[in-house]
């Protein structure tokens, strides 16, 4: 996880709807950026609606949200779709971007070790610095806690 108090790499993925994006874009607003595991699994499914149900609260604080997996552009839009999702949903299928802020980890389910995205949302103010870092996320609480945060 990257610390608090560090500039935010800048970076630029595809989202559901196949436009690029960059972090810089968005200098002059409040970024929560959050990394998760799958489109469409159970813990994935509920913070990605709750970020969708607060964001006009988000963009009323002068915040985005973006949401970043490895999964696909196809993959993405089939989500937002079908959870009529209100945000960006990012594809970094080749992992550059989770990479870059160190949420691609070993990690152990039902005694299985693997590679994975561990869940994590970062909170980067207006001049791109991480002003907030969370890898302890629980997923139906990020969104109500972030907001808060902003």
């Amino acid at each position: 996880m990257l610390e608090v108090g560090t500039k935010a790499p800048d970076f630029e993925l595809p989202d559901q709807n196949g436009k690029m994006h960059k972090l810089s874009d968005y200098a002059g607003k409040k970024v929560i950026l959050y990394f998760y595991p799958k489109d469409n699994t159970p813990g994935c499914t509920k913070q990605a609606c709750g970020f969708s149900e607060r964001y006009p609260q988000f963009l009323e604080k002068g915040a985005v949200v973006l949401g970043v997996s490895k999964d696909s552009v196809t993959s993405h839009k089939k989500f937002e779709e079908k959870y009529d999702l209100a945000f960006t949903l990012l594809a970094d299928p080749e992992r550059k971007v989770i990479e870059a802020y160190d949420v691609w980890k070993e990690k152990k389910n039902y005694g299985k070790v693997s590679m994975g995205v561990v869940r994590t949302t970062y909170l980067i103010d207006e001049k791109g610095i991480i002003v907030k870092a969370n890898d302890k996320v629980k997923a139906a609480d990020d969104p109500e806690k972030m907001l808060g945060e902003v």
